[in-house]
């Protein structure tokens, strides 16, 4: 039985989904929550046979579930055919273990489900060692489950462990090993990271980051506006590696925009840790534009989740009232995309319209990605943020120079340039240009 159990997962497995309802929890209500583990699930091509919420009062040590609701797991099971069984919560390496032994199935938790996922969809070599990194992590408190028996001794030599050293200290030096290995790999890509990041601060385009909740709808949206052929689907976690391309907006010649992995409740630490890399781009960003599924039930319950991300990332200033209540000013400007507008009924788009209408200063931009409504509006607002505080400026800038050239026509709105007379150095060009002050600070470093 523990052979058959420490197999991978195999799509069109049939899944029990059991959710842990603990008492104080202030995610997801249960059934949004049960939509999203089912969501997960299909995600890697489970078939959920059934959806269960168990209340759990006192969490058992060992099991996690107390001896009667590991009973009604274990009937559930049989009535629904199901070979799997998904506990949409954290387990211990113990709690996994027992709950495999008592009802013969073999049992992952969200930790494990969610890895399982970016394991699959991964698609450069940083998205891979991330993951690798984020499995190698998880699966070094869990090698009890692989070794029951710890006096196992393997004898040896040199680097092939001293005499007496046990298998499972053989398999934790490998693993801390491989995991040195990959965080060497990471920073050099981070390092890499960083230069092209420079690069582009110094570069003539503002960078538009799409941020939000798994399958609001930031790769349909990036398609629409790029024209490209991102992986956009009704999945979870459909992107995760960042994806950059130009766009033209009212008033900025280029910018580019970058979709990035979705935000999710709960999203396992090692991940967190694992995809820093990866969301650090929100932080180079000119402009955030926070999309949101807005036809969701629990749309406000995922903001605060992604909001939660972008705090952690340091993306949001200090904004809160003293006790708490309120939310963080961004650091970088943030605009928020309702999306998914085409699926809402007439009287509630019409009460959204209200909600937009009372919001001051914040910026709301109602759209259906999929259909291309308030796109063209979107375009305009984006345009608009990233010139609002633009001032006229006047410049001499030898004709030559194509860098300078290139970067007030692109990250301003030039209103003139002409013939401004030569020097030791040649031509030169008189360009009257509108700059936002941030942008006048990056041309002033060039």
């Amino acid at each position: 039985m523990n052979d058959e159990l420490k197999g991978e997962v195999t799509r069109g497995a049939r899944a029990l989904v059991v959710y842990p309802q603990m008492r104080g929890r202030g995610d997801l209500d249960t059934e949004a929550r049960l939509e999203e583990a089912k969501g997960l699930a299909l995600a890697i091509g489970l078939v959920v046979a059934e959806a269960m919420a168990i209340p759990i009062r006192e969490p058992r040590a060992g099991t996690l579930f107390g001896e009667g609701q590991i009973q009604n797991i274990g009937v559930a099971c049989e009535l629904n055919e199901a070979e799997l069984i998904i506990v949409d919560g954290s387990l211990s390496a113990i709690q996994q273990r027992n709950l495999e032994e008592k009802l013969k199935r073999k049992v992952i938790d969200r930790t494990g489900l969610i890895l399982e996922i970016f394991g699959e969809r991964a698609a450069t070599a940083e998205g891979r060692l991330q993951v690798e990194l984020a499995h190698l992590d998880y699966q070094a408190g869990r090698l009890v489950r692989s070794w029951t028996h710890l006096e196992r001794q393997r004898g040896g030599f040199g680097f092939l462990g001293g005499p007496g050293e046990t298998q499972i200290e053989a398999d934790r030096r490998m693993i801390r090993d491989r995991m040195g290995k990959i965080r060497r790999e990471l920073e050099q890509v981070r390092r890499t990271r960083g230069l092209h990041r420079d690069r582009r601060e110094k570069a003539p385009w503002p960078i538009v980051a799409l941020v939000g909740y798994t399958n609001a709808g930031k790769s349909t949206l990036f398609n629409y506006l790029t024209g490209a052929q991102v992986m956009a689907q009704d999945l979870l976690f459909a992107t995760l590696d960042p994806t950059m391309r130009a766009i033209r907006l009212p008033g900025v010649e280029k910018a580019i925009l970058s979709d990035t992995v979705g935000f999710i409740s709960d999203l396992p630490t090692q991940l967190v840790a694992a995809f820093r890399a990866t969301l650090e781009e929100v932080t180079a960003a000119d402009l955030i534009l926070h999309v949101r599924d807005i036809a969701n039930p629990d749309t406000e319950a995922q903001k605060r989740q992604v909001l939660d991300v972008l705090a952690d990332l340091g993306v949001l200033g200090s904004g809160e009232n003293e006790d708490g209540a309120g939310e963080a000013e961004p650091a970088i400007p943030m605009i928020e995309v309702w999306n998914k507008w085409d699926l809402l009924g007439p009287e509630q788009a019409e009460e959204l319209r209200e909600v937009i209408a009372h919001r001051v200063g914040e910026t709301i931009v109602p759209i259906s990605a999929l259909t291309g409504m308030g796109c063209d509006a979107l375009l305009e607002t984006v345009g608009l943020s990233l010139t609002e505080d633009a001032k006229l400026y006047s410049f001499v800038i030898p004709a030559a120079d194509g860098q300078r050239l290139a970067f007030l026509h692109a990250r301003g709105d030039v209103v003139s340039e002409e013939d401004a007379g030569e020097n030791e150095q040649g031509p030169l060009l008189r360009v009257q240009v509108r700059l936002a002050d941030r942008e006048l600070g990056r041309f002033s470093a060039l």
